[in-house]
């Protein structure tokens, strides 16, 4: 039988004198597999790596064939070393041939060894190859061998991820670290963008693996959890949290594992073997990502986020980086990050960020939001990117059909390359037509306008003609704030907007929060539905001031100019009566202090819940005019949530319930004489935007990039049979042929690009 293991730092110390020759990379490895063998007492040591094909090569060897390295291959999942890397988990066998797993290879001369242990070597939770060693007696290996091994992999997963790892690769091949990887995520915008990965909140890389003083690493390790533990109370006492709330819970669930005694007495032995403080913490959450990544319990692996953004905290109190100062974009930055909020994006250099990508955010989250007033390519729900991304790789950002591709193939990079040439001229020819005004072949007079949310994004109106901006959403200036913005403050803003539309008319959204846009230091229960909730016109009411002041800094910022305000989810008329009654009583107080009043104050309602469909009668002779949200609307008619992926998608808009719905809507506003716009996402979709014009909607407020494609497909069309035939259609309810098959068709006929 084997002796005893002769002590982890020994091994620790030996490879460190090993990494820090001057050696040639196999010369390194097999000096390596040998150390081990040598310090474990065992007969055999073998490194195997995972190639981008999914065959993992034995790349170095003590004890076996030296003619079988580079040689030998097994796939993923054969074999015993297959079946670690699949599984990402030690495997530990007395009589290693006996395992049903067991895959005999001539060529390395492995059948005389019985006793085996084999461990993952892992990376940010990914499987890179696989690390055993072999004794010729039965024997089973103990946990401080296991230990060693595993101690050991930490260091080997690093030198596979440096470049002088390069020269061992056969040319045609790759590691599967750096293959190309596709995510299917979820598409925020539209647009393509290639460029380079910037990590938002970029992984902590260890490079000083081995400790000289484990006592010392042990103490460095206490006084950093201590450290993090307070910052976490101190965040959770802030005066801005308030229990309840998402952030609150996270950083509950941040202390809750922080103080986990089983966390600690895991990073504790990782040290005992050798590692220095920064490394443990690595070693330890490698195996519980990739632990969690494999299980099939959804709570846990929700919970592996809360894991990675805690060992990452971590590891920046150790490495004394807890601030991420501005870096230096790249000139055609893609930001990769798990979430981030509307405040952090801004922060970036806007005339080097290309597109965003998230892990985790849906549509109609508030950086989506922004993200689109900035023009930005974005995606959202693109699993694991983060963990599979480093800063400066490649990435392509298909934004139509949500697809991310990180480390693209040349082939893949220059088919994107000629899309986006193709789509470079199409946008030059929508500049072209930016004067053109927007009238059908047929006389139709279709008005395009702008959704916005941001000052920045205003100039584009001149970009791309539209005669106004629909819908300004202001409450995007209290979620990228810190606290509740002063009157002044909104006065400003509403002011500066006033001035970069340039005299076009502005409609300013009254706040739109609750729901998915949540304000941190504004204090709210939580809820089961936020989405039907205490949320938009319900919380103004109930909070009087909010509301007061925010059409008071409104009448100030018209400084006696016209003033439009759109009031936002009426879901009664009283509601809708109750607001104009506030919008009153602030414009006499504005008046008795002398101030200028608006030359010319409209106020609307936006339509956005089911129920106001029955009351229209009441409510549309109080308004000034109505605008429509789609968004909200047609996930009520549907009750089917928005940023639900699963049923998000299964009801078409523009199917006979939902356009009846539209159509008597525009129907009712016209027959009062009341101006109506569509101011949700169907108005920037060809289609859907064909469909809104065909039931008699001639007001559409998109975002700036939709204004083109929309622009060109009006001014290529006649609309009168279009609207002849889907009155016919929405009439009859002509059974087997769709609304939006029915428009593709006539769109055809008529040699419109959709």
């Amino acid at each position: 039988m084997a002796t005893a293991i002769s002590g982890p730092r020994v091994l620790l110390r030996q490879l460190r004198e090993t990494m820090a020759e001057q050696l040639a990379s196999q010369d390194r490895l097999d000096k390596i597999v040998n150390l081990i063998a040598t310090n474990m007492h065992t007969d055999v040591c073998s490194f195997y790596v995972l190639r981008d094909d999914n065959a993992l090569e034995l790349f170095a060897t003590y004890g076996l064939k030296r003619e079988s390295v580079h040689m030998t291959t097994l796939r993923l999942g054969e074999g015993l070393v297959g079946l670690i890397a699949a599984q990402a988990e030690p495997l530990i066998l007395e009589n290693a041939p006996s395992h049903p797993a067991f895959a005999y290879r001539p060529e390395t001369g492995e059948d005389p060894f019985n006793a085996f242990l084999g461990v993952p070597v892992l990376r940010a939770g990914q499987t890179l190859g696989v690390l055993v060693v072999q004794n010729r007696d039965s024997r089973l290996y103990g946990e401080d061998e296991t230990e060693a091994l595993l101690t050991t992999a930490t260091i080997l997963a690093e030198m596979i991820a440096t470049s002088d790892f390069d020269t061992l690769i056969k040319p045609g091949q790759d590691i599967d670290l750096r293959r190309p990887r596709s995510f299917n995520g979820q598409s925020f915008t539209e647009g393509i963008a290639l460029g380079q990965v910037v990590l938002h909140d970029p992984r902590v890389v260890v490079t000083n693996f081995i400790a000289e003083d484990t006592d010392q690493e042990a103490a460095r390790l206490e006084a950093a959890l201590a450290t993090m533990r307070v910052s976490i109370d101190d965040m959770l006492a802030h005066g801005d949290m308030v229990s309840g709330t998402e952030h609150y819970d996270i950083l509950e669930t941040y202390r809750m594992f922080a103080n986990d005694r089983g966390w600690v007495d895991r990073l504790n032995e990782a040290i005992a073997n050798g590692l220095t403080a920064e490394a443990a913490v690595e070693r330890v959450q490698n195996d519980t990502r990739a632990r969690m990544l494999r299980s099939t319990d959804p709570y846990i692996r929700d919970r592996l986020h809360d894991f990675d953004d805690l060992a990452n905290r971590l590891l920046r109190v150790l490495t004394a980086n807890g601030v991420v100062t501005p870096r230096e974009l790249p000139e055609n930055a893609i930001l990769v990050a798990r979430n981030m909020g509307p405040a952090e994006l801004l922060e970036y250099d806007r005339t080097r960020l290309r597109a965003i990508v998230l892990e985790e955010g849906g549509s109609t989250a508030h950086v989506a939001i922004v993200a689109k007033s900035l023009g930005l390519v974005a995606v959202g729900q693109a699993q694991n990117i983060v963990s599979m991304s480093e800063n400066g790789d490649d990435i392509i950002v298909d934004g139509p059909t949500g697809l991310v591709h990180l480390r693209p193939t040349a082939e893949l990079e220059q088919n994107y390359i000629d899309k986006v040439r193709l789509s470079a001229k199409r946008r030059a020819h929508y500049v072209e037509l930016k004067d053109t005004p927007s009238v059908s072949k047929d006389g139709v007079k279709i008005t395009l306008l702008h959704n916005s949310g941001l000052v920045a994004d205003l100039p584009m109106l001149r970009d791309t003609g539209a005669e106004g901006v629909g819908l300004f959403r202001t409450e995007l200036q209290f979620m990228i704030a810190s606290r509740l913005p002063k009157v002044q403050e909104q006065v400003a803003l509403y002011r500066e907007a006033i001035k970069l539309s340039e005299g076009k008319p502005i409609v300013f959204r009254l706040l739109d929060i609750g729901g998915d846009k949540v304000i941190p230091y504004l204090r709210a229960a939580p809820e089961e539905n936020p989405a039907m909730g205490f949320r938009s016109l319900r919380l103004a009411l109930d909070r009087p001031g909010l509301l007061r002041t925010q059409v008071r800094a409104l009448l100030a910022a018209a400084d006696g100019g016209p003033m439009k305000i759109l009031v936002p989810m009426v879901t009664e008329t009283w509601e809708f009566v109750e607001t104009k009654r506030v919008i009153k009583l602030e414009l006499e107080r504005l008046i008795r202090s002398g101030g200028r009043p608006p030359s010319d104050l409209k106020i609307g309602a936006m339509i956005e819940v089911p129920s106001l469909l029955f009351e229209l009668d009441h409510v549309l002779p109080e308004a000034d005019f109505v605008s429509i949200g789609s968004n909200d609307l047609i996930m009520f008619l549907n009750a089917a949530d928005r940023a639900n992926n699963r049923v998000s998608k299964t009801y078409d808009p523009i199917a006979l319930p939902r356009l009846r719905a539209l159509r008597h809507i525009v129907d009712m506003a016209k027959r009062y004489g009341v101006p109506i716009t569509m101011c949700g996402e169907l108005a920037g979709r060809t289609i859907e935007a064909l469909a809104l014009m065909a039931i008699g909607m001639t007001r559409l407020s998109m975002s700036p990039p939709a204004i083109g494609p929309i622009k060109e497909m009006i001014l290529g069309m006649e609309l009168k049979p279009i609207q002849a035939a889907v009155a016919a259609a929405l009439g009859e309810g002509q059974s087997g042929v769709t609304v939006r098959d029915l428009l593709l068709d006539l769109a055809d006929k008529q040699g419109l690009v959709i």
